[in-house]
């Protein structure tokens, strides 16, 4: 039977299209043609699909809105020349919340944006850009989790050599039921966003990444003294103890080593913020890429320029910022001394102005053989380290000494003791208090 109705179906076929052809000029002809003909939207727009067959066999699927959700994080800032395109409900309570934008703005405007938008407020850096092609933030404050991405667009694969055609911005966030000061009603997301009048910053380089990292192992710190293993065990928990511009997980410590400067400017800012991750007033904010360098060594594009120069910036180091037209250079690479290491510690524990000091009052409180050694500059914080008694740097990191050896190098060991404890006597926080913090919040 089969094979008879074939014949017949092809013949059939044969006579309407034969019919068609030959009476190409009859209007019957000519709208039967039409209706044969295929969809006009779907040659000039093939992506059309009615969503009924999109939607079909895929139930519960979220589909994507082009609305804000009512329960967008309001201290998430939103890029002024930013256009909403979609929003991607999460589809379970793990799973983030995905909105995407559209600027015509460079990429790069979009990222120096979020970079000082992100530092400026108490959002605890997780993951900074690093990709060229694609810039991305990974931010967290209390509860809160959001991923920022920043994509250019260019007329083929991105290259250095091609025009970039616009910029698309992915912000990613899991809901969650914070107060109603951290999540409440979005305004028109056309508008200026609302900003903190609070924010400073922190670094568009990832490099020289300052809030908590990972936990780092050492495997050489039985090589450090006795009394300060306590202090590298706690900040190296933190994750603070980076020995190169990127943050190191397994490897030597090498506690004996001289520190240079570079590397105790990186500890210093790493361990104060960690000390004071949930007091944003206390914390050290970086200098974006795009600063005037300070220092005639420290290029914006060196490494570790957002910390050094977020340091000179804040008045913790002496700079052509702070009135001292003869630190004019850095001088990353040479050792810390520790005249210098009490130099810029001091101001980050007693949060005030250096008393008044000379050589004479110095050597009427410690009792220096050497005092008039000491660079006059590091004299006001060499006595008021004095005043913190047993909580002074000066006792902890090299105990009882009547020689203070203002220009002897300080070595790993001693300049990590000397992060293990920030504050006055009485009024301060330990590292070990830090990690236990950090512990209780995990």
């Amino acid at each position: 039977m089969i094979f008879c109705k074939r014949p017949a179906v092809l013949l059939s076929l044969a006579v309407l299209l034969t019919s068609v052809t030959a009476c190409g000029n009859n209007p019957n002809a000519r709208n039967l043609e039409q209706s044969l003909a295929a969809d006009p939207r779907l040659q000039n727009n093939p992506g059309i699909v009615s969503e009924s067959q999109t939607n079909e066999g895929e139930p519960g699927q979220n589909q994507p809105t082009s609305e804000l959700p009512a329960d967008f994080p309001q201290n998430i800032p939103l890029y002024p020349n930013a256009k909403l395109e979609s929003v991607i409900p999460a589809s379970g309570a793990k799973n983030p919340v995905v909105t995407r934008w559209l600027s015509s703005d460079p990429s790069n405007f979009i990222t120096s944006f979020y970079s000082e938008q992100l530092q400026k407020s108490d959002w605890q850096i997780l993951e900074q850009p690093t990709d060229e092609l694609e810039d991305t933030f990974k931010v967290r404050r209390q509860d809160l989790e959001v991923t920022i991405s920043v994509q250019p667009k260019s007329v083929t694969n991105p290259q250095p050599d091609q025009p970039q055609t616009a910029t698309t911005l992915v912000i990613e966030y899991i809901p969650t039921s914070t107060s109603a000061t951290e999540v409440g009603e979005i305004t028109n997301p056309k508008s200026s966003p609302v900003v903190p009048d609070n924010l400073v910053k922190q670094p568009a380089n990832t490099s020289s990444e300052t809030s908590i990292g990972k936990s780092q192992q050492f495997d050489d710190l039985n090589q450090a003294p006795p009394e300060m293993r306590p202090a590298i065990q706690d900040l190296a928990a933190l994750g603070v103890l980076s020995l190169k511009s990127e943050d190191s997980v397994n490897q030597s410590f090498e506690p004996s080593k001289n520190i240079t400067r570079r590397e105790y400017a990186r500890w210093l800012v790493a361990a104060n913020n960690a000390m004071y991750v949930n007091n944003p007033a206390k914390q050290i904010r970086l200098a974006l890429t795009s600063t005037q360098p300070s220092f005639s060594d420290v290029p914006a594009n060196d490494p570790d320029f957002p910390v050094i120069q977020g340091l000179a910036e804040a008045g913790l180091i002496p700079s052509p910022l702070s009135g001292d037209s003869t630190a004019v250079s850095f001088r990353p690479d040479a050792p810390l001394t520790r005249e210098q290491l009490i130099l810029w510690k001091i101001p980050l524990d007693t949060r005030q102005a250096l008393p008044a000091a000379n050589l004479e009052a110095v050597n009427q409180t410690w009792g220096f053989q050497d005092g008039g050694k000491i660079d006059p500059k590091a004299l006001r914080a060499v006595l008021a380290d004095f005043q913190n008694g047993e909580q002074s740097n000066i006792r902890r990191v090299f105990g009882y000494t009547t020689l203070f050896q203002p220009k002897k190098p300080v070595s790993r060991a001693e300049a990590a003791a000397a992060l293990g404890h920030f504050g006055t006597l009485g009024e301060g926080i330990s590292v070990a208090e830090a990690v236990n913090s950090r512990r209780s919040q995990n």
